[in-house]
């Protein structure tokens, strides 16, 4: 909720602090920076400091950064703090991952599908909540540069040019950040009450546990599965990010049909998340991974095919959307299944997921300007399809063969302890 609410109320953002759209674009770049430093600061400090501390401590500095932003009144001031509130989600997003595999380990596929429809969820429903918080304020969708007027724009500057906090002129704007954080202060609470409580004994048992596992190519696993998720999330953002354009320049949709497809790509992908809990009781990491690889491959393939038609691109993208819900979730219960998880691990992988949330988006916006008349979103989507489906294979041959060997020795050396001393062979 807390990085959803940010797209519906840019538009009020930029107008209390006195810029235009494309002059605070800069918030995303800002945003996206914090999170790759916290993800890398959160994994590092995972492996030295109480974990349920840490994730309320963080939770409750995310509750600052979105109080805080409605009274910032320049653009500098509000990407400085973007960037602060982006380190604080870093850490959640790693330290979120990571104390589910303390708690439950390789049983914990289940919970880890749950934390990810969360996402999912809470990206849902921001966007209302922003809309019955600000009433009739339009969405930053249907809003152009042209349309903020000079005298809006500049009614605070006015005022004091050298103000830096002051309550902002639209109160609605502070009322949607304050409903989004109150909530998530209600969690940080519960979270210091479990810390205060010393339930966190369980994790650290768990972890030690669990410790011992270790894949004889753990630091090849590690490598290949960032790569894996650099293209899986930068496939995910890129279609999702381009297709309401491509389907209007390239198919020649409706403004509204092309937002149907954007719906309805973002529609599945948060039912099947929600969906993949109860599959995740029944079926293995490994077989949901290689299911998603084949609906991502297919419905891909069959857009490039049928690029021209509506019909295609409607039935494509339901399926798109749902075959990619549940790919990183499963990819981190799949490894764990295999070598153990750390904290350094898990940020690893949010640290590659998060390269290609920033690389592979703006690099397919400078092809598609270079080469309008080429589909190059879908053959982003079946490019990164066959390099997943290629790459899991080869994960999953380093990930068993050393574990098979790995298990014979294990069960040999309990079946010799378990001999009484006496005995004759």
């Amino acid at each position: 909720m807390s990085v959803g609410i940010l797209g519906p109320t840019f538009q009020d953002l930029a107008t209390n602090v006195n810029q235009n759209l494309s002059g605070l674009s800069l918030i995303f770049v800002g945003r996206a920076c914090g999170v790759l430093c916290g993800s890398m600061i959160g994994g590092v400090l995972f492996e030295y400091m109480n974990h349920v501390l840490l994730l309320a401590l963080s939770m409750l500095a995310t509750t600052v950064g979105l109080y805080l932003f409605p009274f910032c009144k320049t653009a500098t001031l509000l990407i400085a703090m973007m960037s602060v509130f982006g380190a604080a989600v870093g850490v959640l997003d790693t330290g979120a991952n990571v104390i589910i595999l303390a708690l439950w380990g390789d049983q914990g596929a289940p919970h880890m599908q749950a934390l990810h429809f969360s996402f999912a969820l809470g990206a849902f429903l921001a966007p209302l909540l922003a809309k019955l918080a600000l009433g009739t304020t339009v969405s930053t969708e249907n809003h152009t540069e042209p349309d903020i007027h000079p005298s809006a724009l500049n009614r605070s500057l006015e005022a004091n040019p050298d103000l830096l906090f002051a309550v902002p002129d639209d109160l609605n704007l502070l009322w949607a950040y304050a409903s989004v954080g109150l909530y998530i202060f209600v969690v940080s609470v519960f979270l210091f009450a479990l810390f205060f409580k010393k339930i966190s004994r369980r994790e650290k048992s768990t972890a030690s546990a669990q410790r011992y596992r270790r894949a004889k190519h753990h630091k090849a696993l590690l490598c290949l599965l960032f790569v894996f998720f650099f293209f899986y999330v930068g496939a995910e953002i890129t279609y999702g990010s381009y297709i309401f354009s491509f389907a209007t320049t390239h198919v020649g949709m409706e403004e509204s049909q092309a937002a149907g497809v954007n719906s309805i790509f973002w529609g599945t992908f948060a039912a099947c998340r929600g969906l993949a809990i109860f599959f995740a009781t029944c079926l293995q990491p490994g077989t949901m991974i290689l299911l998603s690889n084949i609906g991502s491959l297919v419905s891909s393939l069959f857009m490039v095919l049928f690029d021209k038609s509506p019909l295609c691109l409607w039935i494509a993208s339901s399926v798109y959307g749902a075959s990619m819900a549940t790919t990183f979730p499963s990819g981190i219960s799949w490894l764990e299944q295999y070598t153990s998880i750390s904290g350094k691990s898990a940020a690893f992988f949010v640290i590659g997921s998060c390269l290609g949330d920033m690389a592979i988006p703006a690099v397919i916006g400078i092809l598609q300007g270079l080469y309008p008349d080429l589909p190059v979103v879908l053959y982003t989507s079946l490019g990164s399809a066959i390099f997943t489906a290629v790459l899991f294979p080869v994960m999953y041959k380093l990930a068993t063969s050393p574990l098979d060997h790995q298990e014979t020795e294990s069960r040999k050396s309990k079946d010799q302890r378990a001999l009484p001393s006496s005995s004759r062979l």
